[in-house]
């Protein structure tokens, strides 16, 4: 019943790690390239630069996503006294 209850508490979470990505993304790709971040729709971009950008707003979004997630969990643990999940990753 936790975990269920844990799920609105995990999505709100992820919203603000998402928009704190974006942020992080924008400030790091101004530093690399006055233009806007290109993206596969764009014609007259190298893909070489198309797979730059998208390779680094992968990495932040998904570094960013970890430590919100866990931050939560965190948080969730402090307030309920559960954890939300797994305590170690399984072995194989």
């Amino acid at each position: 019943m936790g975990k269920l209850l844990f799920i609105p508490f995990s999505v709100l979470g992820g919203l603000i790690g998402g928009f704190i990505a974006k942020k992080i993304f924008d400030q790091i790709w101004g530093l690399i390239d006055e233009e806007e971040p290109p993206e596969a729709k764009h014609r007259d971009v190298p893909l070489p630069k198309i797979i730059a950008a998208a390779a680094l707003q992968g990495a932040i979004f998904k570094g960013t996503r970890a430590v919100t997630d866990h931050g939560s969990r965190r948080a969730w643990y402090s307030l309920v006294g559960s954890w939300p999940g797994e305590d170690r990753p399984e072995q194989e």
